[in-house]
């Protein structure tokens, strides 16, 4: 072989490039890194974006209108991350709230008495409660239906639907939302519906739902988009010059915005946004390789994995997936609590998307605000757990779930021979 011949050295394979999924951006991190980042914006040439704190700035005339007056309405550190967030998703707006809820909260302020919304049956505890609790109060009435069914879309949807809301995948169940085909139908009843996607899971750099058809992407910020577990946050994007109008307003008006030291700490982190979720992807597919292969795990919820329903779509609309996936556990709420007291490495916690690895159970945590009835119908039971794997070394995580199974059969083995 000539050393010099570059050909020579070409290794050809039939494996499928991205484990099947779509191409990633190759450009994701350089935008994170330099948009609305450049120093020449700053006096002092900062490279990293400064902090700034203060909530006035200096007016030369009291009738000016600069683009920086009051940091309620706009903040130079915060314009920042905006900045950046939009570039991320290809997208000309972006707006970060002081919550993933508040962000809900503030879309869902763009609809009027009288408006519907459509939003996926599995959806967030906290976006589930803010619908039937908090926006009828406004005269807006929400229906929740399983989206990828068309004929119950067309159940509901009328004249007064204004907004469906998607979420993938879904919140605990990882069920897969074909975003293109449900945009491409609502919308073709009627071009006005906003469609929103809670692309938490996934964040810009997996999915980019305005790409598949969507008017707005949302974020939980706190989540992997911040990725260490020490700022509240969310975030909202969109091209639509009439969203951007009316969101600008709602955003300066009510006026649930983060600080700027929250804002720089979410803008160090896209940094390393694009390491972080190819090393969550990795483990959390291991992890669910090992679950699924486990004599006590009834059934593993993971797109990424061939036996998921969703698995031929999520490659046709994503490039790739998080550190996010759920199980059955084989027996009662008992086992569980007994299973979750034996793990070192992951932690107990309402959150996700950390560096660290963490566990929940849904029914009793992030979805208790839904009906019990309604829950049981969905499938978010007591015996379903929800795990977030972080960036530990993969092994010592299987090592950690696995001794905490055998800890769970050994009870159990215990039982059945009293």
């Amino acid at each position: 072989m000539n050393p010099k011949d570059e050909t020579s050295f070409i290794v050809t394979s039939n494996k499928p490039p991205n484990n099947g999924f779509l191409p990633k951006d190759a450009d994701f991190s350089t935008t994170a890194i330099h948009a609305g980042h450049s120093p020449d914006q700053w006096s002092s040439m900062a490279i990293t974006t400064p902090i700034s704190l203060s909530s006035a700035f200096k007016l030369q005339a009291p009738d000016q209108n600069p683009q920086f007056a009051y940091s309620r309405c706009n903040n130079p550190t915060r314009n920042v991350l905006e900045t950046c967030l939009a570039a991320l998703e290809g997208v000309k707006y972006g707006f970060t709230f002081a919550s993933g809820v508040g962000t809900v909260s503030a879309i869902g302020q763009l609809l009027n008495s009288g408006d519907r919304i459509i939003c996926t049956d599995q959806v967030y505890g906290g976006t589930y409660r803010y619908f039937s609790e908090v926006v009828g109060k406004s005269g807006i009435s929400v229906s929740f239906i399983d989206v990828n069914d068309f004929e119950k879309i067309d159940q509901v949807l009328d004249q007064n639907t204004k907004l469906i809301w998607l979420e993938n995948p879904t919140n605990p169940l990882m069920k897969v939302i074909d975003i293109r085909a449900i945009a491409r139908y609502v919308k073709s009843k009627n071009p006005d519906i906003i469609v929103v996607v809670d692309n938490t899971f996934l964040t810009p750099y997996f999915q980019k739902p305005l790409a598949l058809g969507a008017d707005i992407s949302v974020y939980s910020v706190t989540k992997y988009m911040n990725g260490h577990t020490d700022v509240i946050m969310g975030a909202a994007v969109t091209d639509s010059e009439t969203i951007h109008s009316n969101l600008r307003i709602i955003q300066s008006a009510s006026g649930a915005v983060p600080s700027p030291f929250d804002c720089y700490l979410v803008d160090r982190s896209l940094k390393t946004l694009s390491i972080r979720m190819k090393q969550h992807m990795k483990n959390g597919l291991k992890v669910a390789r090992f679950l699924e292969n486990h004599p006590l795990i009834a059934k593993v919820l993971h797109p990424g994995l061939e036996s998921h329903p969703g698995h031929e779509i999520a490659k046709q609309q994503w490039s790739g997936c998080s550190g996010m996936l759920s199980f059955y556990l084989k027996g009662n709420l008992e086992d569980v609590k007994l299973f979750i007291s034996k793990l070192k490495y992951f932690t107990c916690a309402y959150t996700l998307g950390g560096f660290e690895s963490l566990v929940a159970v849904p029914s009793l945590m992030s979805h208790n605000a839904i009906p019990p009835a309604v829950r049981e119908k969905l499938g978010i039971i007591d015996n379903l757990v929800r795990l977030s794997v972080g960036l530990e070394s993969v092994d010592a995580l299987i090592e950690d779930l696995n001794q905490a199974l055998l800890s769970v059969q050994t009870i159990q083995k215990k039982k059945t021979v009293i």
